[in-house]
């Protein structure tokens, strides 16, 4: 049988470092989580919900500020790793080619990457950087759990059929998960949190040739 434990209300981080590419990021130190999303998805708020601190990360009322990989240390044993934003026009194209190199670098060759959460809208989940994440994620074989944020702005009902209509979708995908999210009420936390911790307690084999190949791309 399966013993209850007691989950902490909150994981405590603190921000470690701010990397431009894969080869600057810091050496690994057990599993990294990263949080990935379209510009105003709701990351840095998913994250300031998750942590209980409101400047874990910085919210902008400006889509597409983070362009840089920002790594937080959770106090429990691990790391967050917020990733730049995806999607938002007004940035130019060069600008949204480098942070999309960075980004999928991090994602191939960072070897101490346990999982990802995908932050969507649930008012417009499934865009289509959202399909090539889960696409990615699936032929990787990398978990990942998909928060539908900002489900306070629907009914229970509208946000159940949302829901039902992803896992209807996705339900080939062998290693994905969904719930809803609210990181302005804490709506999906329980459930989040005991995701994160399961995650950050099975850190990947890291391989230590392969490792020093990575940080050097």
């Amino acid at each position: 049988m399966t013993k209850n434990v007691s989950l902490p209300e909150r994981l405590e981080a603190t921000f470690l470092t701010s990397a431009p590419d894969l080869k600057r990021c810091p050496p690994p130190a057990g599993a990294e989580i990263a949080f990935a999303g379209r510009s105003n998805a709701g990351k840095s708020s998913v994250l300031n919900q998750l942590t209980g601190n409101r400047r874990t990360a910085k919210v902008s009322k400006t889509p597409g500020r983070t362009q840089l990989l920002n790594f937080f240390d959770v106090r429990s044993g691990g790391r967050f790793v917020d990733l730049p934003g995806y999607g938002y026009a007004k940035a130019g194209k060069e600008a949204q080619k480098t942070w999309q190199n960075s980004v999928n670098h991090y994602l191939s060759y960072r070897d101490s990457l346990s999982g990802i959460v995908l932050v969507m809208d649930i008012r417009h989940p499934n865009q289509n950087f959202d399909k090539e994440m889960l696409d990615w994620a699936d032929a990787s074989e990398l978990p990942i759990h998909v928060l539908l944020n900002k489900a306070d702005k629907l009914s229970f009902g509208a946000q159940k059929q949302a829901l039902n209509k992803l896992e209807g979708l996705y339900q080939s995908h062998a290693t994905v998960s969904f719930q809803t999210f609210s990181a302005a009420k804490g709506d999906g936390k329980v459930e989040l949190i005991a995701k994160l911790l399961h995650w950050l307690a099975q850190p990947p084999q890291l391989d230590a040739d392969n490792d020093a190949a990575d940080q050097s791309v």
